[in-house]
């Protein structure tokens, strides 16, 4: 029997089981507690582990803003931070340029303006809105809740909650 690395032996004495661990000839084995066993085992990494740094600094541009932008004279956006959530923001459901990758497109709203598309992961709220849409006569809205993640410059979402917006008509 194999327990973390070392060898166990089992006696039979008298219908009862005794665990002992096995020696190797020359080398000497002392009972440690099993708080300390653990203790050790866990404070032994190698001074070679490194963790990667953090991104520090400015943040950098979205790589479908300013100059790769197709409008003359866009302006540069910032991409948000990994780990920023949205809650409950609307727009829609478009594909990239290459038509490769679903986006989710921000309608404007009165605090920045200037949001660029995020990238939608594949997942099945993803799914729910693709079919939502194929089933539809209309341009649907969504209101969306996700976290962003940053790749290569470009924000992506990975939604947790889509909600189709019904279209409001006014009646007077």
């Amino acid at each position: 029997m194999m327990a973390l690395g070392c060898v166990v032996a089992t006696a039979w004495v008298a219908g009862q089981a005794t665990t002992q661990p096995a020696t190797d000839a020359g080398a000497t084995t002392k009972a440690l507690a099993p708080d300390q066993l653990i203790h050790n085992i866990l404070s032994s990494g190698s001074d070679s582990d490194q963790t990667l740094p953090s991104q520090v600094g400015p943040l950098p541009h979205d790589a479908t803003s300013g100059a790769a932008a197709v409008a003359p004279g866009a302006p540069a956006v910032t991409v948000l931070r990994e780990g920023t959530y949205l809650i409950d923001r609307t727009g829609r459901l478009t594909h990239s340029a290459d038509g490769q990758q679903a986006e989710f497109t921000f309608d404007a709203d009165s605090q920045t303006l200037r949001d660029p598309p995020v990238i939608i992961l594949p997942n099945l709220k993803l799914m729910q809105m693709e079919s939502a849409v194929g089933g539809s006569n209309r341009d649907l809205r969504f209101r969306v809740t996700g976290m962003v993640t940053e790749y290569r410059s470009r924000n992506y979402i990975l939604l947790e909650k889509v909600v189709v917006v019904p279209d409001v008509t006014q009646q007077f």
